[in-house]
């Protein structure tokens, strides 16, 4: 697992953190029970705050990616693959809507919007 922090962005570095693991585990790089480091061990590798580590585990916990078992750690959580993928619809309506604020405030249609969506996602 890697994860880099950055002082030089305007983001906190728990969300930095909470992104990226996120990230990994949707992706796969993290699997379903994989022991995650310590709170310590990433704040010292990381050379950041123990409690910065400690929020981002919170929060990751709470949108119920990882899993803390008393005495054993912090592990990817089983959750199964609908949750993940809800995770990237809420991502992507977001850019969405503001892809369509963008387009009414320019006076572009919904077919143009559509045609260009189309474009874009076909591109590949």
């Amino acid at each position: 697992m890697e994860i880099v922090v950055s002082n030089k962005t305007s983001r906190p570095l728990y969300e930095q953190i909470v992104a990226q693991m996120k990230a990994q585990i949707m992706s796969g790089a993290l699997k379903a029970g994989e022991a995650l480091p310590s709170i310590r061990s990433l704040a010292r590798s990381l050379q950041i705050s123990v409690l910065t580590v400690q929020k981002a585990y919170d929060i990751l916990q709470e949108d119920g990616f990882i899993e803390t078992t008393a005495g054993k750690g912090c592990y990817v959580s089983a959750q199964n693959q609908d949750f993940y993928l809800e995770e990237q619809q809420k991502k992507i309506e977001g850019c969405l809507n503001e892809a369509i604020e963008t387009a009414r405030a320019s006076g572009i249609s919904l077919d143009k919007l559509l045609n260009l969506l189309t474009l874009l996602y076909e591109e590949d």
